[in-house]
């Protein structure tokens, strides 16, 4: 099958004259049929196992594709899931979405908010977050960072159990909920990044398996089975899913989580492929200090977490886990000079740093206040985690809302058993399918921290050459004419500008 007919989109695409062009690949099956208005009508089979047709159908038609005349299952490349991951899929015409365009964005003065949209208001949905945009805008954000919204089970969770990648939750809003928060932020001055996820399929995975071939065992990850790039049509489902997002919802960059567990031998990643041909920002977050993504892919930056592990052991004394290999001098300094430190996103905080805890605490004030300044004073892009602007105390903690019964438990006892070889912690494990523990995770919106603001303001005034001096414990950053003086051990900073 030739590549161009492989890069038609897969899923159900409404035509300019009427009708939907529904496209699945599904060589595990001999027949594929859709289940459209109470009848089953036939796709016709193509090369590659790809089955397609042109049906009598019209935007919020409901339907399901039927496997070889028996099983009935949710789109794999669906553009909602109003039911959630369990009921029928949704036609959706996002050519009628109307978004404005987004700022032109620039890595040297990117300033980053990383946000959960279930716990960042009350509503915990995309129309919810719009109030909230310009007092962002105002204290110098130039872009949301939107952990995954891609449909998972249940309504609560942190969404990195996608399993319909192509359908914004309908918890959150959906598809018109998303296009109104991004055109939103666009006319608030805000881009917007997408956190996606391309290394594995959440719970509920055997309904895309059921498709086909997603899967390989040559490769295992963490949090399930890894996805099988070696096939041309599970390249073309990650690939696709990307350009919707930048191009049918004008979202202006993808983070993609944890690519050190995308496995991929072919001649050309697939993230190499992804960035050659979807447009805007290409941020991946590594596990370690491995460059490929900037090195051999092309990625625009990479979240790298080594300076919040060096600050954090150094403000909390904390050296249990992956701790273990920081809190030396020499580790913070070259953290703070590494070359071309706009490609590297930093923060004091994320969602990984106080959600993988165990209780999802946050940092003390005062150490949080001279992590934070570290990060917005230094030469590398800074991410704030949401609620950060006023030191939040409220904690981000694991939740989810698994609705199968095996999985919600083994969960549970995953979540305690993770905790178990910390001597320091001695507290119950907040059970994460319980709704006081999201119910806990919401935050507040006070108004920011001038001095957070005033360190933001400074970044695009000052030189991009960065001095730095460490007489332990006192930590001295120079830019220009401006002098951050942070102290470590009485966890105080000042900046003389």
């Amino acid at each position: 099958m030739s590549a161009q007919r492989l890069q038609r989109p897969f899923g159900a695409v409404p035509l300019p004259g009427g009708g939907v062009e529904f496209r699945v690949w599904a060589p595990a099956a001999s027949h594929v049929a859709v289940r459209l208005r109470g009848a089953d009508r036939e796709l016709a089979p193509g090369d590659g196992g790809v089955f397609a047709g042109e049906l009598d159908a019209a935007p919020g038609d409901d339907y399901l594709l039927v496997l070889d005349g028996s099983r009935a299952l949710p789109d794999p490349c669906s553009r909602a899931q109003p039911e959630g991951i369990r009921g029928p899929s949704r036609v959706v015409d996002t050519e009628r979405f109307e978004i404005a365009p987004g700022p032109e964005l620039e890595l040297a003065g990117l300033v980053l908010y990383e946000l959960h949209v279930g716990t960042f208001t009350r509503a915990g949905t995309f129309d919810g977050a719009i109030p909230h945009l310009a007092r962002l805008r105002e204290l110098g954000v130039t872009a949301v960072e939107l952990m995954p919204v891609a449909t998972f089970p249940g309504n609560r969770g942190w969404g990195y159990d996608g399993v319909y990648a192509y359908a914004p939750h309908p918890a959150y809003g959906g598809p018109e909920g998303l296009a109104r928060l991004v055109d939103a932020a666009h006319r608030a001055g805000l881009g917007v990044l997408l956190d996606v996820v391309y290394n594995h399929i959440g719970p509920g995975s055997e309904a895309i398996g059921a498709f086909g071939p997603y899967f390989t065992d040559r490769h295992h990850t963490f949090w399930g089975d890894a996805l099988d790039y070696s096939r041309a049509a599970v390249r073309e489902w990650a690939i696709q899913n990307a350009l919707m997002w930048t191009r049918d919802y004008r979202i202006d960059g993808l983070r993609l989580d944890a690519v050190h567990a995308v496995y991929d031998d072919s001649p050309v990643h697939v993230l190499r492929e992804l960035k050659e041909r979807v447009a805007g920002l290409i941020i991946s977050e590594m596990g370690c200090a491995d460059f490929t993504p900037l090195e051999e892919w092309g990625h625009d930056a990479m979240w790298l977490d080594s300076l919040h592990h060096e600050l954090h052991v150094a403000l909390t004394g904390e050296q249990e886990g992956y701790y273990a290999q920081h809190g030396s001098p020499e580790g913070l300094v070259r953290e703070l000079t590494r070359p071309q430190p706009e490609r590297l996103v930093v923060a004091a905080q994320n969602h990984d740093q106080v959600g993988n805890r165990a209780v999802g605490d946050r940092l003390p004030a005062d150490a949080h206040r001279v992590a934070l300044a570290v990060v917005l004073f230094s030469t590398c892009t800074p991410l704030l985690f949401m609620g950060e602007e006023h030191d939040e105390a409220a904690p981000f903690q694991f939740f989810t809302d698994h609705v199968d019964p095996a999985i919600a438990e083994a969960t549970r006892a995953g979540r305690k058993r993770e905790f178990e070889a910390f001597a320091a912690f001695g507290r119950e494990v907040p059970d994460p399918q319980s709704i006081e523990t999201f119910e806990r995770s919401r935050i507040t919106h006070r108004d920011p921290d001038p001095f957070y603001a005033e360190l933001i303001a400074l970044r695009s005034t000052l030189p991009r050459e960065l001095d730095v001096q460490l007489a332990w414990p006192v930590l001295t950053l120079r830019r220009g004419e401006a002098t951050l003086v942070a102290d470590l051990g009485s966890k105080t900073v000042e900046l003389r500008a």
